[in-house]
């Protein structure tokens, strides 16, 4: 890997839309003739991994291949110009197949185009609202979760080019496509599988000999040839290939295979729809494609910043969440009019750019370019690509993604109820969707959160034992301590001691020193708290009250009452307050009595 200055920098930010973050900090300190020449030998790097690996997503998804290519040529050059990150690679991701696969299966290519535009504006809408760093507070293990579910409704959706099944239809839903390939499997090819298994084994094995040359670089061509003499040879055996199972029409003429020719200009709504017809609109598909298009923005959020967060990772800087959302959204808008799709920041194509040496995002422009220069020189070539390669191509990514080793680990380790989670998310990730997923996931670790917050918040009686209190105090002052946060998880347990005090006592201090926020639940807790005291005539001395709680208290209206509550900043001087109530109101009682 390169070396990278390791200062952390905070991105400037405009002073309307945080736009273009990443070029700007990359500007900022220092860019020259060396700079420039690092981030064109990156992008041509990145360019001959996103070139196949764009493909086999788009293939993935649903979609000709094509349109793979043109979402990394528009969308990863717009995202990286306007992003916020200066190392953020973004294109077709195996992230989104899962959910990109459905929608072009039910609505086409022209429903997929329509759900990646609402997903845009979603995006757009998270980043002026300045909501990237909520995604921060997405628990690890609903993330590990989800991802390690995708990775294996990947794997299995591979298996049908691998081994060059014949398949008459694929359910949507996972078990019922594991039955259906578990049928199929009497109708495997042998050519498919032999370089399916020859794609596979030289993808692995040659990172093991060489990282400088991209394995896919040398994988894929091989195995094109490979199956060229095999058919040659063995005129019975045959592989098929990209042209063999897609085509476009120029001029009114079917053609196989990539067509050489730029992205056009159309619009999204106007692509073909479901089996290749035009889109039939009613109110159930757009209620679908908005709940879609919602899931889609969810995801690519999640995936770009969690991208963008092992960038930093690597390099030492910072990357500004809010303009990668921005420009994440922008690219997502644009690219559906150019024939793209769903695109998001991708983890192993960003740590390829920082490990060839990128220094700006003008790398992931690079790339780009070098997507749509490839497919204006060798498009006719493309199509000869194996789909068993493709295949194997995303077994790898599936693998990479599952990090399987790593989520073993985290179960052998983490905590029972993280490792709830996680189990929760992967297990409704593979037999529902990642939109389940995740929402069931976020609530679980909430529910889970509030659970701890509950066992480490509480009140108990502390009396002389505190640190602070350096005479005996009083039998009838009581001391109770308050520590952790009153919120509606763990208010009333932190409260439930004060139901009932002893007889005798004519004095509470209660010590919020510990309590750094109150929210509604707290308040009402302590609100009826303060209640049964004061019925029982009992004075309430809150002390050491912080900022936030304070704040909360004198909204809720509730304030100083003579001989009944007491609110001191300082716990001293609520302990010498105690001390003189008690001294007063006793010799007022033997005033009493003796009169």
């Amino acid at each position: 890997m390169n070396s990278h200055p390791r200062l952390v920098r905070e991105p400037t930010r405009t002073t309307l839309l945080p736009l273009a973050a990443g070029l700007r900090s990359a500007f900022a300190t220092g860019y020259g003739a060396c700079e420039l020449g690092r981030d064109v030998l990156s992008g041509l790097v990145v360019g001959t991994v996103a070139l196949p690996l764009s493909m086999a997503l788009a293939i993935a998804s649903g979609v000709p291949p094509q349109h793979g290519l043109y979402t990394a040529m528009v969308a990863g050059f717009l995202i990286a110009a306007l992003g916020g990150s200066r190392f953020q690679v973004s294109g077709p991701t195996a992230a989104f197949v899962v959910l990109l696969a459905p929608i072009s299966a039910r609505f086409g290519l022209a429903g997929l185009a329509i759900v990646t535009v609402l997903a845009g504006v979603v995006l757009i809408g998270f980043g002026v609202a300045r909501m990237g760093k909520f995604i921060e507070f997405i628990p690890y293990p609903v993330t590990t979760g989800f991802t390690s579910g995708i990775a294996v409704v990947i794997a299995t959706l591979q298996i049908k080019d691998m081994l060059g099944l014949t398949v008459a239809h694929m359910p949507e839903h996972y078990l019922g496509r594991v039955a259906a390939l578990a049928r199929a499997l009497p109708t495997t090819r042998l050519g498919d599988l032999l370089i399916g298994i020859l794609t596979l084994a030289l993808l692995v094995g040659l990172p093991k000999l060489t990282r400088r040359v991209p394995s896919p670089l040398v994988a894929l061509p091989f195995a094109a040839l490979a199956a060229w003499f095999m058919h040659r040879g063995w005129p019975s055996v045959s592989v098929a290939t990209i042209q063999d199972r897609f085509s476009y029409v120029i001029d009114g003429v079917v053609r196989p295979g990539i067509p050489r020719v730029p992205p056009a200009f159309g619009l999204p709504w106007n692509l073909p729809g479901p089996n290749g017809g035009a889109l039939v609109w009613s109110y159930d598909v757009v209620q679908a494609l908005i709940g879609s298009g919602f899931a889609v923005a969810m995801l690519g959020a999640i995936e770009s910043l969690l991208s963008a967060v092992v960038a930093d990772g690597m390099t030492g800087n910072r990357h500004d969440p809010d303009s990668e959302l921005i420009a994440q959204g922008v690219g997502n808008v644009v690219a559906p009019f150019f024939g793209g799709f769903a695109a998001t920041g991708a983890i192993a194509r960003t740590a390829t750019n920082i490990r060839s040496g990128a220094r700006s995002p003008i790398a992931a422009m690079v790339h780009a370019v070098f997507v749509f220069a490839a497919v204006l020189s060798f498009a006719s070539l493309l199509g000869y690509l194996p789909m068993a390669s493709m295949a194997a191509l995303l077994l790898i990514v599936a693998w990479n993604m599952a990090e399987a080793k790593h989520v073993v680990r985290v179960l052998r380790i983490a905590p029972r109820s993280d490792v709830l989670v996680l189990l929760t998310c992967f297990g409704l990730t593979v037999i529902f969707d990642m939109v389940v997923a995740v929402t069931a996931g976020v609530v679980l670790a909430a529910i889970l959160f509030m659970q701890r917050m509950a066992e480490v918040s509480g009140a108990r009686v502390v009396g002389d034992e505190h640190p602070s209190v350096q005479l005996p105090l009083p039998k009838s002052v009581m001391l109770y301590e308050i520590a952790g946060p009153l919120f509606f998880g763990a208010a009333q347990k932190a409260m439930s001691s004060l139901r009932t005090v002893e007889s005798g006592v004519r004095c509470v201090v209660l010590n919020l020193q510990a309590v750094p926020v109150i929210d509604a639940t707290g308040i009402v807790n302590l609100e009826s708290a303060l209640e049964r005291l004061g019925h029982a005539r009992v004075l309430v001395i809150l002390a050491g009250v912080q900022p936030q709680p304070r704040e909360a208290i004198a909204r809720a209206g509730i304030a100083e009452v003579p001989g009944r509550l007491v609110i001191r900043e300082s716990f001293d001087a609520a302990v010498a307050l105690a001390r003189a109530f008690v001294v007063v109101q006793g010799s007022e009682e033997r005033i009493a009595a003796s009169a």
